[in-house]
C-alpha cells in the first residue's frame, strides 16, 4: 500500500551577491544542492540530469526517503533555471524554477517555485497524520535552503 502527498512552494528572497554569482551557484547543481539539506547523494545521471537521495526520516519500519531525478535547464538571458522530472527514477515527481532579477546594490531576487508529489510506501490509514507531517519537513528544508544561499554570499 502506499499514500501520496502533494507539495507547491513558492519563496521569494533576496540574496546579497550579483547576478552573475548568484546565477553561476543555482545553474551548478552540486553547488546548489551542497546548501539543501538532509541530501544523501546527489548523483549525476548526464545532460545535466541529477538524483536527488534524501536522507532517510522517521523511525523504523516508518521511516521514509525521498528519491527522484530532474533535468535542469540555465538560461541565463531570462535569468531562469529550471528542473522538469525524469520519469522512472524514484519515489518523487519534483519540477520547478529559479527566476532572478538584479536589483541594485548588487543584491539579486531569486523566486523559487516548486512542486513535488510523492509516493511514500505507507498504509493509506496513515495520510491524514503523516501529510501534515510530510509537508512540514518539506517547508522547512527549503527554509534552511533559502538561509544557507544568503549566507553562501
Amino acid at each position: 500500500m502506499a499514500i501520496t502527498v502533494s507539495i507547491e512552494l513558492n519563496r521569494d528572497i533576496r540574496i546579497p551577491g550579483s547576478f552573475d554569482d548568484v546565477f553561476a551557484l543555482l545553474a551548478n547543481v552540486p553547488e546548489s544542492a551542497s546548501h539543501f539539506p538532509k541530501v544523501n547523494q546527489l548523483i549525476e545521471l548526464g545532460d545535466e540530469i541529477y538524483r536527488w537521495e534524501m536522507a532517510k526520516v522517521g523511525v523504523d519500519k516508518y521511516s521514509i526517503q525521498s528519491v527522484y531525478a530532474c533535468k535542469y535547464v540555465a538560461d541565463k538571458e531570462a535569468g531562469k533555471i529550471t528542473w522538469t522530472p525524469v520519469k522512472g527514477e524514484g519515489n518523487g515527481v519534483v519540477k520547478g524554477s529559479w527566476t532572478l532579477t538584479s536589483e541594485d546594490a548588487g543584491t539579486t531576487r531569486a523566486r523559487f517555485q516548486t512542486s513535488a508529489v510523492l509516493t511514500l510506501p505507507l498504509p493509506g490509514l496513515l495520510k491524514l497524520a503523516i501529510s501534515p507531517v510530510i509537508k512540514h519537513e518539506f517547508n522547512s528544508l527549503v527554509d534552511t535552503y533559502m538561509a544557507n544561499l544568503k549566507k553562501a554570499f
